[in-house]
């Protein structure tokens, strides 16, 4: 039992005496009061914060909060005469400690007690304020509710598969379980108007012991799919559960006593009785759609689940064996399209990351793409590579839009598709639109490190540094060991020239990346803003050291002879880096207002330069 269980109860008196009058503060509190997870506690606390600002806001300070940090918006209630001292202090004192998460550290459960002490006494004076009369309404015996009731938003449909349990005696069978589990989702994602959890965060709660309704509040799905799998020599035994989130009943269960042979009906018997239960009709042109996307060979379809098991590490080792894998599953089936986006994958990432030349990866992902697309014109995963191809590669912004609704249109459920045409979007400058698509990313997929670096990412480059700056720190909390968020905290912070806030977030991200190169250009022109430049030329020099055994982006070579005044061997690294389409390239493009490096005069050389490369309009 949690140690803030007494505060949980004080907060769940003060939620059924609201009675939907406020609304957003109630679903916020809902979902506190709804969890035993500390860091989502903290989450939800600030959420609540922040409901009753941005309303003291309008009221007291009579205007909109806009973007701005709580920290500066408490500090000027502070002078309003209906805002009381204790109630300033008290506000501060949530702010700051909900805020964990911002680096990596030792986290004493304790430190939640007096967030949420501080938010009772929040709420309760808020309630006044507002004349709001605190009184407990009595419940029906319809409405009563266990106290571990978990409730779910009622939007639209919604599932998400949970990893299967490997009951095999061979115990190293995990990557056949949850390739199966996976299988399962990429069928359900693609019936539209169905709400389907990705894998990233479905697996979060692997080998964990989460109660199923906590897991679907936090998740913020209605139903829940979970099974186990033995598998023994060449039979195979699954037994799956449809199990309703609201009262953890449930809505369908079977087993399956099968063959080897039979692995993909059982497949798709599951995902059909799931939708059957939850009252949708996969199409048989769907069916047909999924059934394509597989290997008819049974030791290709192992092999590719291997790889994908080693690709989803993201680390150098798991994506070595992953290409491995699928150039082994190739080699059993030529036909499997899946395997040549797989690799397709794995080479951009290299590229995405430095180490492997531009010209030499783009056009190699592009022979990948056009022969899965031969097999299959309906793969989603290889319209949204062509995608990224025409955005950092070809600079074909209508093309690779085009790429990335297409693929929407075939499975409106990926995360990473949103995500990718969100970057497009915030490339291209239009910024009401790639946030949408951000958030869209986030719900399918809320527990991503990824996905929401990207969200944050995406106000980043509208110019909304301090939402930014808020969504990664929420990031952080979820995972504060991912070095993206923390690369992209770190820009956030810089463009608001908070420059010893951002090469503290560099330092994160250089430890936590090896020193990848974008994190190593990133702290030095923090160390060289703060007036250390001593630092800052150890790490240039770092870098050019690196470049006779490796590729460094060109782009990056162009900042750093800038940043030291070489301007004409700086535009000589500029021009290299349109010749060579260089990945971090487009990049600068989107963030000319960032920095005064970034900024080319109209008429410039640069911007002649940039222009006649067809990277600007």
């Amino acid at each position: 039992m949690p140690i803030w269980t007494t505060e949980i109860k004080e907060l769940e008196k003060l939620h059924e005496s609201l009675g939907g009058k406020f609304l957003e503060l109630e679903k916020e509190l809902q979902s506190l009061i709804n969890t035993d997870d500390k860091n989502v506690a903290l989450l939800y606390s600030r959420r609540c914060l922040e409901v009753i600002i941005t309303d003291l806001c309008e009221c007291e300070l009579k205007r909109q909060r806009k973007t701005e940090p709580l920290k500066g918006i408490i500090d000027k209630l502070q002078k309003e005469e209906k805002v009381p001292s204790h109630l300033i202090a008290s506000m501060h004192g949530l702010n700051e400690l909900s805020t964990y998460g911002a680096h990596p550290k030792e986290f004493d459960p304790e430190q939640i007690r007096p967030v949420l002490i501080n938010l009772v006494i929040i709420i309760k004076w808020y309630l006044k304020y507002k004349d709001f009369q605190i009184v407990v309404k009595p419940i029906s015996e319809e409405e009563k509710y266990d106290s571990n009731r978990r409730k779910v938003s009622p939007i639209e449909k919604s599932i998400a598969v949970l990893p299967f349990v490997n009951m095999s005696p061979e115990k190293d069978q995990d990557f056949f379980c949850d390739g199966i589990a996976e299988e399962i989702i990429n069928t359900l994602s693609h019936i539209e108007g169905f709400k389907v959890i990705a894998r990233t965060s479905a697996y979060a709660f692997k080998d964990k012991q989460v109660d199923i309704r906590e897991i679907g509040r936090i998740l913020d799905v209605e139903t829940l799919l979970e099974g186990s799998i033995r598998k023994d020599g060449k039979r195979l035994r699954v037994t799956v559960q449809l199990i309703k989130v609201a009262d953890g009943s449930y809505i369908w269960s079977e087993r399956y006593d099968r063959e080897m042979k039979d692995l993909f009906a059982v497949q798709d018997e599951i995902s059909l009785a799931v939708a059957d239960n939850l009252k949708f009709k996969l199409l048989g042109k769907t069916q047909a759609m999924i059934a394509k996307r597989r290997s008819e060979n049974p030791e290709a379809y192992i092999l590719y689940l291997k790889g994908t098991c080693c690709y989803q590490m993201l680390t150098p080792e798991g994506l070595k064996k992953a290409s491995e894998y699928f150039g082994q599953a190739l080699k059993l089936d030529p036909g499997y399209a899946l395997a040549y986006v797989e690799l397709g994958y794995i080479i951009w990432l290299g590229s995405m990351w430095g180490s492997i030349p531009p010209g030499k990866a783009y056009p190699q992902i592009n022979e990948y793409v056009k022969k899965a697309l031969k097999i299959d014109n309906n793969l989603a995963e290889a319209y949204s590579l062509l995608g990224t191809i025409n955005t950092f590669y070809y600079w074909d912004w209508k093309e690779a839009e085009q790429n990335y609704i297409r693929a929407l249109q075939i499975n409106p459920n990926s995360p990473i598709i949103h995500t990718s045409y969100s970057v497009l979007l915030s490339f291209t400058g239009r910024h009401k639109e790639a946030i949408p698509e951000a958030k869209r990313a986030q719900e399918l997929d809320p527990l991503s490190s990824y996905i929401n670096a990207r969200a944050g990412m995406a106000f980043q480059m509208a110019g909304l540094y301090d939402k930014a700056i808020e969504e990664l720190q929420m990031a952080l909390t979820l995972n504060p060991h991912f070095f993206f968020t923390h690369l992209n905290l770190g820009a956030a912070y810089f463009a608001k020239s908070m420059y010893r806030e951002a090469v503290d977030e560099y330092k994160m991200a250089f430890d936590l990346s090896n020193g990848t190169q974008m994190a190593v250009v990133a702290l030095g022109l923090g160390y060289y803003q703060i007036g250390e430049k001593v630092q800052a030329e150890k790490l240039f020099d770092s870098l050019e050291k690196r470049s006779e055994t490796e590729y460094i982006f060109s782009t990056i070579f162009y900042l750093i002879y800038r940043l030291r005044g070489a301007e004409d061997i700086a535009f000589e690294w500029l021009k290299r880096a349109c010749d060579e389409h260089d990945t971090f390239l487009t990049f600068l493009k989107a963030l000319l207002h960032y920095h005064p490096l970034f900024l080319f005069p109209e008429g410039s050389r640069y911007m002649v330069l940039l222009k006649e490369a067809g990277l600007l309009k």
